[in-house]
């Protein structure tokens, strides 16, 4: 098969992470490989913080557990049966102690809209190439709530996160695939 399908086709969501540290050398080619990603105009309007420090994501859980559990239970019903299971296995249903916590930052111009998320999707394919799992979690973004998180990141008003993306070792490896629908196709 070819390795870029393979890759892709490989690739999870991992939401289970060991403690053990990415070098940096490795941080910065997942990095580079995000920086690779198709810009519309070639503008790359984009800018990443990639956080590491312990205390620094003690103080992202702190401003967006706390959220994602008031979000859960305001929305009751289908949110907590689905959530149940995640919530059931860890302290951490936001970021999952996850060692590495990559924000995608934009600039609100062109097509920074559809060129993030392509960022995200190289940075985590590049991360599954080394052995690395990682997870895209829209629940990431509760922390943004947070005054003192919006500073140390640095947003500006023109600016908008993606992921944020976690990054760590799997535990206990990679999860199995998940089943996909055979696709609907029009050939014309």
């Amino acid at each position: 098969m070819n390795t870029v399908v393979e890759a892709i086709k490989n690739r999870r969501s991992v939401r289970a992470y060991e403690t053990r540290a990415i070098s940096r050398d490795t941080l910065e080619a997942i990095i580079e490989a995000g920086r690779w990603a198709p810009s519309g105009m070639n503008l790359q309007l984009w800018r990443f913080v990639v956080v590491q420090d312990a205390e620094f994501r003690q103080k992202l859980f702190d401003a967006a557990v706390p959220r994602y559990y008031e979000w859960r239970d305001r929305r009751g019903g289908v949110s907590k049966v689905v959530r149940k299971p995640i919530d059931d296995i860890t302290e951490d249903p936001v970021f999952y102690s996850a060692p590495v916590i990559v924000f995608v930052v934009g600039t609100k111009l062109a097509t920074y809209a559809q060129d993030c998320p392509m960022v995200c999707q190289n940075i985590m394919l590049a991360a599954h190439s080394f052995g690395i799992g990682s997870c895209w979690v829209g629940y990431g973004q509760l922390a943004l709530q947070d005054e003192e998180v919006r500073e140390a990141l640095e947003l500006k008003d023109d600016e908008e996160v993606f992921g944020p993306i976690l990054l760590g070792y799997p535990e206990g490896g990679f999860p199995e695939p998940p089943r996909k629908k055979v696709p609907t196709i029009k050939w014309i």
